[in-house]
């Protein structure tokens, strides 16, 4: 099948790095592999995250050009060369789709939105124009994919036919992750050696950006943890940059009596290198989507300790995979830590069990055959 993608918040192709991006890739990868052709609708970004109505408004009436520019050039093609289906990937309020809704109905095709959201408390404010967009396109959808769970009882209310509403879990290549943890020595001795570091510490890792806001909530958080963890020394690798770099650093001198290891960005397979090496994924997870590097750690077979926030449950299974606390308690964060790297056997157990799940129920090869299922079903359905 012939798929026009998009993705308003951040194009695939955008290179600053995000697990937004990263998912948007996932899933293209995915429907590829499942034998679709695949081709990137527009880059145009609809995002607007300053409440300004006056740009919002812009932003609305450049997609509706851009949308008409589209639907000329598809209308121009022969028949056999259109796209067969609209796909648009995490479309909400302050990034709404302006064309998947205006090219498909006019086309024709189905429109599918995955990772879509709706958020009813904003109804009147600054966000009122993306938000009747991304009721309206919702609404026209002839699919709504849902990622994660909390996004359904706002998504189920505004769809004629719950049956309209489809799940697949958050997914990943579990084979990019296998082979680095079943070279975890060598992988251990290699950042021993680049980063002068204690073989006989527990590491604990956490991989985000560095950014004001939430992120940088995160690392207060884990901060204040590491302070209370005081009956043990620990290593922390902390993989990631960005504009709040300063405050992060600054916020960890309070954990004195550990190694703080500040790594910077690391290209994904360099990354398999931390994964590996590392004894616990740690991140308090204040306000996250579902957070794919707590998926990526546990397919290397980590065990995680993370908030239990928003899509968080999804990926992470307290007491299974890994620990879940409130996401902005340091206290039993701290605790959870504690717990896991005095007991070594648990600490392997919940990586094992991590590992299994995600190669059993978060596997691209998995998310593929389910994402043809549903267009291929959508696609039928709209074929007269």
């Amino acid at each position: 099948m012939k798929i026009a993608f998009y993705a308003p918040m951040k194009a695939p192709t955008d290179p600053v790095p995000s697990g937004d991006r990263e998912i948007a890739r996932l899933l293209l990868r995915a429907l590829g592999e499942a034998g679709h052709e695949v081709l990137l609708a527009s880059a145009f970004r609809s995002w607007e995250g300053h409440g300004d109505g006056e740009r919002q408004r812009r932003l609305r009436d450049l997609g509706q050009r851009l949308a008409d520019r589209l639907l000329r050039r598809f209308l121009a093609q022969p028949v056999d060369k259109r796209p067969q289906l609209w796909f648009t990937y995490h479309l909400y309020y302050k990034a709404p789709d302006w064309l998947g809704p205006r090219v498909s109905e006019a086309l024709g095709i189905p429109y599918v939105a995955a990772e879509a959201s709706y958020a009813p408390k904003r109804a009147h404010g600054l966000w009122a124009l993306g938000l009747d967009a991304a009721r309206a396109a919702i609404s026209q959808s002839d699919v709504v994919i849902a990622l994660k769970s909390y996004d359904i009882p706002c998504l189920l209310p505004l769809l004629d036919d719950p049956r309209r509403l489809r799940t697949i879990k958050p997914f990943l290549d579990t084979r990019d992750y296998s082979i680095g943890a079943d070279q975890r020595t060598a992988r251990r001795n290699r950042l021993a050696h680049r980063f002068d570091l204690d073989t006989t510490l527990p590491w604990l890792l956490t991989v985000a950006m560095m950014r004001p806001g939430n992120k940088l909530r995160c690392y207060r958080v884990l901060a204040r943890a590491l302070q209370r963890v005081s009956d043990r020394r620990l290593c922390l690798l902390v993989v990631g940059d960005g504009p709040a770099r300063g405050e992060v650093e600054a916020a960890f001198g309070v954990a004195t009596h550990h190694r703080i290891v500040f790594a910077g960005l690391q290209s994904p397979r360099a990354l398999q290198d931390f994964y590996a090496a590392a004894d616990l994924f740690v991140w308090p997870a204040v306000d996250e989507p579902f957070g794919m590097a707590l998926l990526e750690a546990q397919a290397a077979g980590l065990a995680v300790v993370a908030g239990r926030s928003r899509g968080v449950p999804d990926v992470v299974v307290d007491q299974l995979s890994g620990v879940l606390v409130a996401p902005d308690d340091a206290a039993a964060f701290a605790q959870a830590i504690t717990t896991l790297c005095n007991n070594p056997r648990r600490r392997c157990e919940m990586g094992a069990a991590a590992r299994h799940r995600a190669q059993q129920e978060h596997d691209i090869r998995a998310a593929g055959a389910a994402l043809d299922r549903i267009l291929r079903q959508a696609r039928e359905r709209a074929t007269p």
